[in-house]
Formats: C-alpha cells, sequence, structure tokens
C-alpha cells in the first residue's frame, strides 16, 4: 500500500509518499510560502529538486506536488490512482479524537468546531483534506490527530484548578501536542527496554517546539503543553510556563492587547528572546561559544526548564525506566542532553559522555552501563506513525 502523508501549514505543506509495510519512503517534500511566491523542494531516490513555481493557494501546491510525483524529472510513481489512501497530521483533536479517523463530513464539521483551540493549524489541516478529496476521489483520507495520544492523562492531570464550569462551558484544560512523536518515541523505548510491563518513560520532544511527557505502560499519564502550544517548555519562539501575574503586569506596562501579548508569547519569546540573537539553538550555542552572555542564558534556561519537567515526571510515574530524547534538539544537541541528565545520578540516570558526544542518526543508548536507568536517543517518525495508522484504518474499512 502506499500512503500520501500530507502535513498542511498556513503558508508551507509538508508531504512523503511512504509504503507503510516496507516503510520505503518513494519521496518527500515540502512547498513553502504559498500565496506569496511558491517554492517546491522535493526529494526522491537521494536526488533533489527545486521548482519556483507560482502557488496562490494550497490547492495549486497540492496539484504540483501530485504532477511533480508521476511525471517529469521527479516521478516516482505512473499514476495518481498508484496512491492507495492520504493519510493528514491534524493538530487539535479536543476531547472528541482519542484516536486516528476515517475523514468525513461529520468529522470535518468537529474540527471546524475546534477551530479556536488551534488557530492556525487546524483551518490548514482541514483544506488539505478538503482539497484532497477533491483531486483525488474516492480515495480514503485519515486524520491523525497531534493530540490524541495525551487523551488517556487522568483528570487530576489535564484540569486546571480555575472554575469548574471553564471546562463544562468551553472544554478549558491541558490537551498536549506532539502526540505522533511521543507515541512512536515512547513505543520504540519500550522495545529497547528489557523490562516489558510496567515500563515508565519519559519522553523530551525538543525541537522548535518542544514538549516533555511521562508514559506509563504505553500510556501517557501527563505531559508540558497545555490547551495550546505556548505552556511548558521554553522554545525557539514560545515563552512556555510564565505566570499570569507577569503576562497581565506586561500588557498594562506596554498597554497590550490580549493578541498582542500572545503574539509576544508565540513568536517573540523563548530562545529568540533571550538571546536576542535567533531561535535556532545552533546559532546561539555558537554565541555561547563566542562568549555572548545571552545566548549562555538562554542555552542555561532551556536546559533547566526541561530538566525540572524531568524530575517531576519521574515522581508522577514513581521511578523512571528510559529518559528519551528526540528532535532537532534532542537528537542532535549533546551540550542540552548533558545538562539535562547533570545531577540525575539519585534518579537512577547516569550520562556516559563519551556516547553523549558520539553522533548517530540510529536510535541509541547514551547511559552508563551501571546507570540503573536508560537514556535514550531516538528519533522521531511521525510521518510512519501518520502512515501505519492509516493503513491500519483503511485496511479495516476493507475487510468489513
Amino acid at each position: 500500500m502506499l500512503v500520501f502523508i500530507l502535513n498542511a501549514g498556513s503558508s508551507s505543506l509538508k508531504y512523503q509518499l511512504m509504503n507503510p509495510v516496507s516503510k520505503e519512503v518513494l519521496a518527500t517534500g515540502l512547498c513553502e510560502r504559498i500565496g506569496i511566491d511558491g517554492v517546491l523542494k522535493h526529494e526522491f531516490n537521494e536526488n533533489k529538486l527545486t521548482l519556483e513555481v507560482s502557488m496562490p493557494t494550497h490547492k495549486e501546491a497540492i496539484e504540483l506536488v501530485l504532477k511533480t510525483l508521476v511525471e517529469g524529472e521527479g516521478k516516482v510513481i505512473n499514476s495518481i490512482d498508484d496512491i492507495d489512501a492520504i493519510g493528514h497530521r491534524a493538530v487539535h483533536g479536543g476531547e472528541e479524537f482519542a484516536s486516528s479517523v476515517m475523514v468525513t463530513d461529520k468529522v470535518i464539521a468537529k474540527m471546524k468546531e475546534l477551530i479556536p483551540l488551534a488557530p492556525l493549524h487546524n483551518p490548514a489541516n482541514i483544506m488539505g483534506m478538503e482539497i484532497c478529496a477533491e483531486l483525488m476521489p474516492g480515495k480514503p483520507n485519515v486524520a491523525v490527530f497531534d493530540t490524541a495520544f495525551h487523551q488517556t492523562m487522568p483528570d487530576y492531570a489535564y484540569m486546571y484548578a480555575l472554575p469548574y464550569d471553564q471546562y463544562t462551558k468551553h472544554g478549558i484544560r491541558k490537551y498536549g501536542f506532539h502526540g505522533t512523536s511521543h507515541y512512536f518515541v515512547s513505543n520504540e523505548a519500550k522495545g529497547m527496554l528489557d523490562k516489558k510491563h510496567n515500563t515508565r518513560i519519559i519522553v523530551c520532544h525538543l525541537g522548535n517546539g518542544s514538549s516533555v511527557s511521562a508514559v506509563l505502560n504505553g500510556k501517557c499519564i501527563d505531559t508540558s503543553m497545555g490547551l495550546t502550544p505556548v505552556q511548558g517548555l521554553m522554545m525557539g519562539t514560545r515563552a512556555g510556563d510564565v505566570g499570569a501575574g507577569a503576562i497581565s503586569y506586561m500588557m498594562t506596562k506596554e498597554n497590550l492587547t490580549i493578541d498582542q501579548a500572545l503574539d509576544v508569547m508565540n513568536k517573540k519569546s523563548g530562545i529568540l528572546g533571550i538571546s536576542g540573537k535567533s531561535s535556532d539553538l545552533r546559532e546561539v550555542l555558537q554565541g555561547m561559544q563566542d562568549g555572548d552572555d545571552s545566548c549562555r542564558l538562554a542555552v542555561d534556561m532551556v536546559a533547566y526548564n526541561i530538566k525540572k519537567y524531568v524530575g517531576a515526571y519521574v515522581a508522577a510515574l514513581d521511578g523512571v525506566d528510559a529518559l528519551c530524547f528526540t528532535g532537532g534538539i534532542g537528537e542532535n544537541a549533546a551540550l542540552i542532553r548533558e545538562k539535562v541528565c547533570a545531577g540525575l545520578d539519585s534518579m537512577g540516570l547516569v550520562i556516559d559522555p563519551v556516547k553523549n558526544n558520539k553522533r548517530s542518526s540510529k536510535p541509541r543508548d547514551i547511559a552508563t552501563n551501571a546507570s540503573a536507568s536508560r537514556i535514550f536517543v531516538i528519533p522521531t517518525n511521525e510521518e510512519f506513525v501518520i502512515a501505519n495508522d492509516t493503513y491500519r484504518i483503511v485496511s479495516e474499512l476493507n475487510n468489513k
């Protein structure tokens, strides 16, 4: 089976063509600057193709991707009919969607109701689904939700201590994000552990957006992001946890509206806000090496915030069997891993400096041999989760 995986953003879309059974990836790519001018970056058979083509809307972008897959230099399949199903990344599923689902009119209507919870992401996700249904009629579309994996959290973990009617009236609670990554990495970690039951795993998904989850026996029991992705860790441009009093004080002093304050917290804070240099940790690590104290502070804050959550989740899980690092920062920034794990020996987490500094694209254990618990670096593969869920749901439907 061939699954076309689509991750539609507000002005970009990522795609992959994958066989989830063999895990073979035929093509992968990215459309950027949709609605501005348009760039397609297409990778296939270790070749790269870049096309600058006008993409006024997402429809033209998806049409161009499908055309590139079946003809010309980037061709990997003979016809669109070779695609068996489409798997979509969907950011916010609220409480309605605790697992991946076949896309129907009813599902899209429910997703539209959830737009206020993810105003930047859900409209683009829905648009991707509607365009694929139009361009490839009759092909099954599956929605895979970022929030679904976290729906197993107990009520005392997901509730905010606001008046209870705020939850019943408006659904205000923690939902969590990066669920496909947390699911994939915790599942891989489970396979790497000698222990097979009552596994206690902490996953640190660290990239431009970052979150931590506590996973007990394959089920999420807590996560750092909240109602929206701005809560939790300090990220590329997001502030993470900030006291409500500090926000209202900033709004008064700077004469900001709610939307302006959210813009500051989502787009101008985090690593960018503290370093004053960049939202890209690589540039900030370089700045720290060059003696820039703002960059040093940003790096220390990032690591300290992650470490606090790890400590809290060891307590929530009543111990830990594996601490996992994934995402662009988690997989590549040895210094962040070193700083997070420093002093966690009493929790059974002892990092091996030699293993930690060795670069590899493979899943690996970077704990010392004597460490009571394991420390894994596991490259995430959210696309495989989307392809696999799509394959499973379509197969179940075909077997009915």
